[in-house]
């Protein structure tokens, strides 16, 4: 059995805040705990208006609390992010997401997450980025 405490993971080389100042990210699960799919507690600070691209994974995100927006660039559809709200990137779909009050979000990837990934110039992760060590 796994077993984390996030204020304790928070304290570890699991936290990774984006280089561009957007979004940090403790990282509950990731590959090596060989679940099949990595588990994040994300904030996207206020403010945050950036794109994205996940062309090497697939995501769900659900809203804990704060309030945004995700745009799908392909079609230019709009959805209101508030507590509750579940979005999946299922499509690997090109989008904007965007923080009018902080975000706090439960985030699920698949497949798992190494641990140190951040963006790439598309919005993307790699898939062969370095992996944390406790």
């Amino acid at each position: 059995m796994i077993v984390r405490q996030l204020q304790e993971a928070q304290k570890t080389s699991r936290r990774i805040v984006s280089p561009d100042g957007n979004w940090e990210s403790t990282r509950m699960l990731l590959k090596d705990d060989k679940m099949g799919y990595s588990f994040h507690i994300t904030t996207i600070y206020a403010g945050a208006d950036f794109r994205m691209h996940y062309q090497n994974h697939l995501e769900s995100v659900y809203c804990i609390s704060g309030e945004g927006e995700v745009e799908t660039l392909d079609d230019g559809k709009v959805y209101k992010i508030t507590p509750g709200t579940l979005y999946n990137l299922d499509q690997h779909d090109r989008h904007i997401l965007r923080a009018f009050k902080e975000l706090h979000l439960a985030c699920v990837f698949n497949p798992p997450l190494n641990g140190k990934e951040v963006h790439n110039a598309e919005g993307a992760y790699e898939l062969d980025a370095e992996a944390v060590t406790e």
